[in-house]
Parts: C-alpha cells; sequence; structure tokens
C-alpha cells in the first residue's frame, strides 16, 4: 500500500499576473502532487533579499504519496512548466512562481535537493503568517514548537498584508465521488484504467471475475447452449461481489473503482439470449438490480470496432479470438441503449480510440482530467 504524506507548500510570485500565476500552480500540484486541502489567505508583502516587485504570498496544505525525491523533481516541473527560470548564481530575482517545501510530515530531511523543515522558514513572516493559518497546531520538527509559536516569536519586520483576493482550492477526485464505475466494450481497457487509478488514488479496486467463470470458454464454442447458464453465472457472481465489496469501505481507502457495472449483465443478456431465456432473465435481474449501490460516475470508454479487435488479438485469450465485429457492435448499441436511457444515473462518455493511456502518461491524464473535471 502506498503510504500518504502531508505536506505544506509556500507560493509565491511578483511577475506578471500574480494571483493567475498562484492559481494556475493550484491546478498543476492538485495534477502532479496530490491532493489540496487546505489553501491559506493571500499576502502581500515586499521583496525579501534583493529590490524587485512585491510579491503575492500563501501556503497550502497537500497530501501526496510521492517520496521527497520525487517531489521536489514535481516541484521543479511545475515552476517551469508556469515560466519560471532560474538563474545560475542562485540569486535572488523577480519570479512567476516559486514553491518551497515547508514540512514534509514530521520529518526531517537532508538530501543534495531538498532540506525539510526549509530552512529559512523561521526567518519569514510571509512563510509563517500565511502557514499559521492551516498549520497552528503542527510542530515544527526542529523546533518542537507550534507554528503559531514559531509566527509569534519571529523577528522578521517586513510589512505583510492580508489581501481580499482568494483562490479557487480544485476539489480531489476523491472527495467527489466514493464509488467509480468504469464500463466499455470488451477490449475497451476499462480493467487497465481501474487498475492504474486503483494505484495512483490508493482506491479499492472491484475486478470482474470473469476469468474463474467455467462457462465462458465454453460458450465462445458453443453460443446456443452455453449462452443462459453462463449469463446467469455471470449475474449472481456479480451481483454476489458488488454486495460484498460495496457494503464496506476500506478502512484507508474512500474511493472504490470498479471495471464493470451490474448493468453489464442485462446489456450482454440481450445480445445473447433468446426471448423466453431473456424474460426469465430479466425478473431475476431486476430483484438484485434494487439492491445494487448505484456508482457516484459511470464512465464508459468509447473504443471504435477496429481497435476492439486488434486489443482483443493482443491479450491473446485463446477463447476471444474468434468474437466478431458483429457481436461487438451489438454490445455497443447495447451500452448506448442503456446509457441514453438510464435515468439518474452520472454518465460520462470518453472517446479512447486514439488514445494510449497505458504507455503515453498525457492520454493518461487527459482521462483523469476530465472524469475530474465532469
Amino acid at each position: 500500500m502506498k503510504i500518504q504524506r502531508i505536506i505544506y507548500l509556500s507560493l509565491g510570485s511578483n511577475q506578471g499576473e500574480k494571483l493567475d500565476n498562484l492559481q494556475k500552480a493550484l491546478y498543476a500540484i492538485a495534477q502532479k502532487i496530490g491532493a489540496i486541502h487546505k489553501v491559506a489567505s493571500i499576502y502581500k508583502t515586499p521583496a525579501l533579499g534583493f529590490e524587485g516587485n512585491d510579491f503575492l504570498n500563501t501556503c497550502i496544505k497537500v497530501s501526496t504519496y510521492l517520496p521527497p525525491e520525487t517531489l521536489i523533481k514535481r516541484i521543479l516541473e511545475v515552476e517551469k512548466s508556469l515560466g519560471r527560470v532560474r538563474n545560475e548564481n542562485n540569486h535572488y530575482t523577480n519570479r512567476v512562481i516559486d514553491i518551497d517545501v515547508l514540512l514534509f510530515d514530521d520529518e526531517i530531511i537532508f538530501s543534495k535537493d531538498l532540506i525539510v523543515p526549509h530552512p529559512r522558514m523561521l526567518d519569514r513572516k510571509f512563510v509563517l503568517t500565511p502557514l499559521a493559518e492551516i498549520a497552528t497546531n503542527i510542530i515544527h520538527p526542529v523546533e518542537k514548537k507550534h507554528i503559531s509559536k514559531c509566527l509569534d516569536t519571529c523577528e522578521d519586520n517586513s510589512e505583510i498584508i492580508k489581501t481580499d483576493t482568494n483562490l479557487t482550492r480544485p476539489v480531489p477526485l476523491t472527495e467527489k465521488y466514493n464509488y467509480i464505475a468504469i464500463e466499455g466494450n470488451i477490449g475497451a481497457g476499462k480493467t487497465t484504467l481501474a487498475k492504474m487509478m486503483s494505484d495512483e488514488f490508493n482506491a479499492k479496486i472491484v475486478l470482474e471475475r470473469f476469468a474463474d467463470n467455467p462457462f465462458l470458454p465454453k460458450f465462445y464454442e458453443d453460443e446456443e447452449r452455453y449462452a443462459f447458464p453462463l449469463e446467469m453465472s455471470f449475474l449472481a457472481d456479480r451481483y454476489q461481489q458488488l454486495t460484498d465489496d460495496l457494503a464496506q469501505f476500506d478502512l484507508f481507502k474512500n474511493l472504490i473503482v470498479s471495471d464493470y457495472y451490474i448493468f453489464k449483465s442485462l446489456i450482454f443478456a440481450q445480445v445473447t439470449l433468446h426471448k423466453d431465456e431473456y424474460l426469465l432473465y430479466r425478473k431475476m435481474f431486476d430483484l438484485m438490480y434494487k439492491e445494487i449501490t448505484k456508482p457516484d460516475l459511470y464512465v464508459y470508454l468509447y473504443q471504435n470496432t477496429d481497435r476492439l479487435i486488434k486489443n482483443i488479438q493482443k491479450r491473446g485469450r485463446e477463447y476471444e479470438q474468434n468474437i466478431s465485429s458483429d457481436y461487438l457492435n451489438k454490445i455497443h448499441n447495447g451500452y448506448t441503449n442503456f446509457i441514453n436511457t438510464q435515468q439518474g444515473l452520472n454518465t460520462l462518455i470518453i472517446d479512447v480510440s486514439e488514445l494510449d493511456f497505458v504507455n503515453n502518461p498525457i492520454d493518461y491524464q487527459l482521462i483523469i482530467d476530465k472524469i475530474n473535471k465532469h
């Protein structure tokens, strides 16, 4: 399990559109570093240690799974992406954005690229004032004093003015949703995406147990004979799994991501079963569906049929190799009908036909951004 750490960062800008620079930094930090939980007020302060424009400063509380060495690299990447140019002599200059790591849990870190607690934070009122807003009772790991007490004893006499402007805190995905269901046609990449999201957000994952179904290989060999037992066994297993796994959230995980939703059973049954079998199946399904927890977000990954066929061939499951384009189109039409007619389901359709979210981090982040902004 990943270890989540609480860090405090100081942000400052005295060049260009300063308020906009700080806001862009928040969005970049939320995307590349971790969830932002608190944002202090914005303070106007004079440049310290050099002749320059006034700064706008603030502090933020962030939870991250990044180790220290990765954290500092990401911070430098964020600064660079926002236009920060560092001079080689390390002299103080005007800057578009400046991001400093103040605290990393209660750890004391001395490395080539990172020293925590920040060695000059106790001498800077423009750091301690906003930090005390959001971390007043946090204890400085070296001084062994609360941050509020550190502020009281700070000898910096620089003028610091609290402004009337505020920054918008990016709401993390884990605060928006408790349960996300990812769906898609055979070979769309739903299981892969669910695993990637579970890893990134330390979420509880619920994966369909298709590999354990003894009727699946038989169905692809003889659809007429094995369609009904296959669909009934899937329905029973999905109902049991979702009932068990969604009944309680893991103590350390506040998000559940699944690679299927129970309604998948009905979609496939419509395609594979004869009318009389489907009517019987529908009665059983309706009884179970009433008891299933609905997802906060239903994500449907659309892949064009040619790409689906390639994905199916690539993953090499022998019993899937004879799946036809016609069958895949029928499954897609079933999903489309479900999405268009289902009321009260928060649905997001993402076309991933031209994306490679497994090997391209930008494509993966694009999907996460769409989910976050939905």
